[in-house]
This record gives structure tokens, sequence and C-alpha cells, in this order.
């Protein structure tokens, strides 16, 4: 079961602050969505209003062409996992997985388990006695074995060593395929976990920068890898967003897709061209974007 998201005018303030500007947005059903934004972009309040935790000043969030907002048919099939877990200090694990489980409709008693046992959480310590490492994994964990048809992760899994953020990855990315669903990942691991998205929505000061395909948004900049004098007479008067060096041979990275013409182009040069970075992307986009 999938459920689309379509965000209509989204205004939501906190005092004189505007977190989510008039934005509006349409994430269609079963696909991995990545959500970018630098912080304070408003990701986590735009997150919120999806799953119903807070009301809009202005504007209407849909859920399968529902408002969540006190509406509980629909907030039991949305699950949001913030970075704190949203997990009751008092509980022990074993306590927070039992109480996922008689709140969510989809819950997988088998795959919490797995996960776990993967991510090596202590189900009988108590949460406030946990690591964040160990929180981050129970709350992915409950994220993820809810299975349910809205799962919305917000740097969740944020305070997990290494070896286990890339296992979870692939976890999610398995699980996924088994069971689709649409996921939203809000991160700041822009390039560890670019793989899994299917779209790619970026936001900064509460209103809506790009929203598009991964690899579409990436083609509108380029990569470009050669000897540095070839390198720097292609890109001369392009808008550089990074360059590296090693040796006699250079890379830039350039804002601007890269049409018929300018491969030609390179290949006069004898320089190689690749998607742009989307992490180099996110930060100009957030830099330059219009107010």
């Amino acid at each position: 079961m999938t459920l689309g998201i379509d965000v209509q005018g989204l205004t939501v303030r906190f005092g004189d602050v505007t977190a989510v500007d008039d934005l509006s947005v349409r994430l269609a059903g079963g696909k991995i969505y990545g959500l970018l934004g630098r912080n304070g972009s408003g990701k986590t309040t735009l997150m919120s209003a999806i799953a119903a935790f807070l009301q809009a000043d202005r504007g209407r969030v849909l859920v399968d062409g529902e408002q969540p907002y006190e509406n509980p048919a629909v907030t039991e099939q949305i699950c949001l996992v913030r970075d704190s877990g949203d997990l009751a200090d008092q509980d022990s694990a074993r306590a927070a997985l039992k109480r996922a489980a008689k709140f969510r409709p989809n819950w997988d008693a088998e795959f919490a388990e797995r996960l776990i046992e993967l991510f090596r959480v202590p189900t009988r310590r108590g949460v406030a006695r946990m690591s964040r490492g160990q929180r981050s994994a129970l709350g992915v964990t409950v994220g993820l074995a809810s299975r349910a048809p809205v799962t919305m992760l917000d740097e969740s899994y944020f305070g997990m060593d290494a070896p286990s953020r890339y296992a979870f990855y692939d976890v999610l990315l398995e699980d996924y395929i088994e069971h689709p669903r649409t996921i939203v990942i809000s991160t700041h691991l822009i390039e560890e976990v670019t793989r899994l998205f299917e779209e790619v929505v970026i936001i900064d000061q509460g209103r809506l920068v790009a929203h598009d395909e991964t690899e579409a948004l990436r083609m509108r900049g380029a990569a470009v890898t050669g000897a540095v004098s070839a390198v720097e007479a292609f890109t001369d008067g392009m808008t550089v967003l990074a360059e590296r060096r090693l040796g006699g041979t250079k890379s830039v990275t350039v804002f601007g897709a890269m049409g018929a013409e300018q491969r030609a182009r390179a290949s006069e040069f004898d320089v190689e061209l690749e998607p742009v970075a989307l992490q180099d992307l996110f930060v100009h986009l957030t830099k330059e974007a219009p107010r």
C-alpha cells in the first residue's frame, strides 16, 4: 500500500518566525524521496505537518486525498521518526517496541527483532541510559518495522556509527523493494544516501527550491575532469561550484546543463564530463536561491 502526499500553499508560523512559507509540492506514492535543506530551513516542520503533529496556519496537506490533522484513519498510516526517536525516556527498548506494535497496524514483529539484532540495540536498557547511537538505532527500527505507507525519517539515523548507517541503508532499500511505500528521508549526509533517492526535494527558508528526479537534478551541472590547462580553458566563464587538483589533473564542478554543443567541446578539449555531485548542487542552490 502506497500513499501520495500533496502539500498545497503550506504556511506554518511559530510566533513571528515563518518556518514554512507558502510551500507547495506533490510526492507521488511508492518512491523514496530525499528532503534536503540547511539547518532551520523548515524540513522538520514540513514533515511534522504531514504527520499531523501540528496544524498549518495557511494552506493544507493531503495524504491519499485526505487531511491528516485530527484524522486517525490517516495518521495511523503515517510514521514520522525524528532524531530523538520520539521514545519515552522511561521505557526500555522492549517496552518502546511493544507500544509501537500496539499503535501501528502494519507492524512486523519479526522484522523488528531482526533489526534490533542487526543494530545491537540493548532491549532491556532504559532509553534514557542509551547512547545516542543506540537511540537512533531504536528509532529507525520503529520506523522500518512499522511498515507505514508513509514513512518519514528526520535525521533519525544520524547518531549511528558508519557501519550501522550503511547497514541501515542496505536494509531500508531491501525492505522497500519487498514492501513498497512512500519514504521521505531528511538528511545532511547527502553523499552517503544519494543512491537511495528516486527524487529529491530541496527547501530553503521554508520555500521550495527544487524538486526533481535525482539524476535529472544532477544533470543541472557537471564535473569536468582532465589536464589542468584543458579543464581551465573548457570551464572559462562558467559558474564554478568546486574544484580539486591532484598533480597535473584537475576536476571542476560547474553549474549549468551540458548540451550536445558542450559535450562536443569537451571531446575536443579531451576532458571528461560526469553529473554534478548532489551535495555540491545543494550547496549552490541553497546559497543562490532567490528569497
